[in-house]
């Protein structure tokens, strides 16, 4: 019997999906796709190596660069 109920679990693993293929495709850092994924760094680097992805360490672009330094200036 099929069921209109919303499946959390779902939308959590597909934006988690969405984050990975973002930072493969490089339009998104390290720390944005952390912050995406509602992690740490180093959770978001654990789950992206167990998804075989290989991992950029420094900004690659100077949009990367400014990504990075507002979100470690939004850090309390």
């Amino acid at each position: 019997m099929a069921t209109d109920r919303h499946n959390p679990h779902a939308d959590h693993t597909e934006e988690l999906a969405t984050t990975i293929g973002l930072y493969v495709l490089g339009e998104i850092s390290l720390g944005k796709a952390a912050e995406r994924a509602d992690v740490t760094r180093w959770e978001m680097k654990e789950i992206l190596t167990e998804a075989g992805v290989e991992i950029r360490l420094g900004p690659q672009t100077m949009d990367d660069l400014e990504d990075e330094v507002e979100t470690a200036l939004d850090i309390e």
